[in-house]
């Protein structure tokens, strides 16, 4: 039951992050705004791509997305492209589809194991369900990044 609210709150938090940059353009979506590091997109993929590292490749899965694309968002990466309307809707596409598949996959017991992990934030992940709940703090720290970055464009 408590994980079934961790992936709603996850659920929710991906539906306020797509409400919250629906009426940006491409060129909006993918300027660094004075101060910042990143884009508003790069901050939008990078949730999508540490969902996978932090609950799927910790538990030794498969991730539902390509390397190419987990390098190009991980921690430490910088936004150096302009965004294409079809890497817009990709990234649309994962930031509400995969937390059903993490749902589905956690409901069918595919995580079996899960290797420790010491984040930056001074928390150590021990099980999938670390990960998932930690995940979500990542996901509300973002979410208020696109929000701040979002009023400074």
């Amino acid at each position: 039951m408590i994980m079934q609210k961790q992936i709603e709150i996850l659920k929710i938090t991906r539906n306020n992050i797509l409400s919250e940059i629906n009426d940006m353009s491409l060129s909006e979506l993918s300027t660094i705004p004075t101060g910042y590091k990143n884009s508003v997109i790069w901050n939008v993929a990078h949730v999508v791509v540490t969902q996978q590292l932090l609950c799927y490749k910790l538990s030794g899965l498969e991730m539902c997305l390509d390397s190419n694309f987990v390098d190009k968002y991980k921690k430490g990466s910088v936004a150096v492209n302009k965004l294409t309307e079809e890497e817009l809707d990709y990234i649309i596409e994962q930031l509400i589809a995969l937390p059903t598949q993490l749902e589905t996959d956690f409901s069918n017991n595919k995580f079996k194991s899960f290797t420790e992990y010491s984040t930056s934030y001074n928390f150590t992940l021990n099980s999938v369900e670390d990960a998932i709940q930690f995940n979500n703090v990542h996901d509300g720290l973002h979410f208020g990044y696109i929000m701040a970055m979002k009023k400074s464009l």
